[in-house]
């Protein structure tokens, strides 16, 4: 493979960003899908057949000897958070384009059909949903999940839709059904310091944590900051902070297991320095690995809800707004993906991964492989999120190989496995 060209692809894509610090590729945005279209051209011009499902997933298509057989697929995501970094996601999909381009230089065929999937609205930055497309091509998407949902700008994710000549009303026709793919991979950076630290290349994902998120609406009174007695207030900023650090206290008893919970927004209404908080829009977000400690904490949660009412005179509507169970990964997968390691002779870590990926979705139509990479410093959701390509290669080298290893190499073709990658 050709390092330096998958380094390049990488930062085409992300020349796809809206102004300010790092990459801002929000989903269903401008940025977002014409990076998509650029992504669908490379593919188009590697010989692949290209489409973009109801939900605005791209499904690149290299056709197999037996096109018949289900497909071997790979990819990520290309939407980001607010002042993302510029790997999270995107690297995955650079990977998988610089595989399929080797591949075909090196004029080697699979049995299986391989199949590219660029995955629509991973992050929740936007719409505050996260996994959508992958969600709905799991069969895991409901109506009721996304009927309403709109950003900070008020903006419906309906009309985002219908801007992009999506149709959400069809998200159902996605779904594909079981044996559709014979395994999916993913190649993503870790997010966090572990492989760093160890001086190790190469993590294989064993579970991936379960998210469970909550809006709160925090309910008080406002009233002047100089002429209410602190005994006669109802703040709801107050509130809210003591049941964010009821929830952090919650967390830290859970360790542990590293369940893990934050409080990633917090609106204050109606924001003035002279005028008490009379209302808060407060998210949660708790995740882990074991459900039931991720359950624990939970019920912190509601009981410093209650205990909060009742002592600061608020009311507080809460509503759950995703809840994920965590997600182990294929055994056979991460058996195979350790030989692959030991083959090419990279360290390898057997890791859970606390962040939420599309991967997780997938284990519902397939066998399915996560594979991560160091990031400097831990570093993610963050301008300065940063993997060498020194970091990059030996990732996309084990991904390249285990999907060959999947799909197959034709008969004609069989003697150029040799020189892999």
């Amino acid at each position: 493979m050709d390092f330096k060209r998958l380094e390049q692809t990488l930062k085409n894509i992300n020349s796809f960003s809206e102004a300010g610090e790092g990459i801002n590729r929000l989903a269903y945005t401008d940025e977002e899908r014409q990076a998509a279209d650029e992504i669908g051209e490379i593919c188009k011009k590697e010989g692949m057949s290209v489409k973009y499902d109801s939900v605005g997933n791209l499904i690149a298509r290299r056709e197999g000897t037996h096109p018949e057989l289900p497909a071997v697929a790979f990819g990520s995501h290309i939407d980001s958070v607010y002042e993302a970094g510029a790997y999270d996601g995107t690297l995955g999909v650079a990977a998988a384009i610089e595989i399929i381009r080797s591949l075909n230089e090196a004029k080697i065929q699979t049995e299986h059909p391989l199949e590219l999937i660029v995955f629509a609205c991973e992050e929740s930055a936007r719409f505050s949903f996260s996994t959508l497309g992958s969600k709905a091509i799991a069969g895991l998407l409901k109506k009721e999940d996304i009927a309403d949902l709109q950003d900070k700008d008020g903006i419906f994710l309906r009309d985002a839709f219908q801007k992009y000549k999506l149709h959400l009303d069809k998200f159902g026709e996605v779904k594909q059904r079981k044996g559709a793919y014979k395994a999916f991979f993913e190649l993503h950076v870790e997010q966090g310091p572990v492989l760093e630290e160890k001086n190790i290349p190469i993590g294989i994902v064993t579970g991936i944590a379960g998210a469970t998120r909550f809006q709160l609406n925090i309910e008080g009174e406002a009233s002047h900051s100089g002429t209410t007695p602190m005994g006669y207030r109802k703040d709801a900023f107050l509130g809210a902070a003591e049941i964010a650090l009821a929830i952090e206290k919650a967390a830290k008893a859970e360790k542990s297991v590293g369940t893990v919970a934050t409080v990633g927004v917090c609106d204050v209404e109606p924001g003035a320095m002279n005028v008490i908080p009379g209302r808060v829009k407060m998210q949660v977000d708790i995740r882990g690995i074991s459900e039931a400690s991720k359950k624990m904490v939970i019920q912190k949660l509601f009981q410093s809800i209650k205990d909060t009412e009742e002592k600061r005179g608020l009311i507080i509507h809460h509503t759950r707004t995703n809840d994920q169970a965590p997600v182990v990964l294929s055994e056979e997968v991460i058996q195979e993906l350790s030989k692959t390691c030991d083959e090419n002779e990279y360290a390898y870590q057997l890791m859970p991964s606390g962040a939420g990926h599309d991967a997780m979705n997938m284990t519902n139509l397939c066998p399915v492989g996560l594979i991560f990479i160091p990031s400097e410093k831990g570093l993610s959701h963050n301008p300065k999120e940063y993997s060498s390509i020194e970091q990059i290669a030996p990732g996309a080298t084990i991904l390249k190989q285990e999907i060959l290893k999947w799909a197959g190499v034709a008969d004609r073709t069989a003697d150029k496995i040799q020189s892999l990658p």
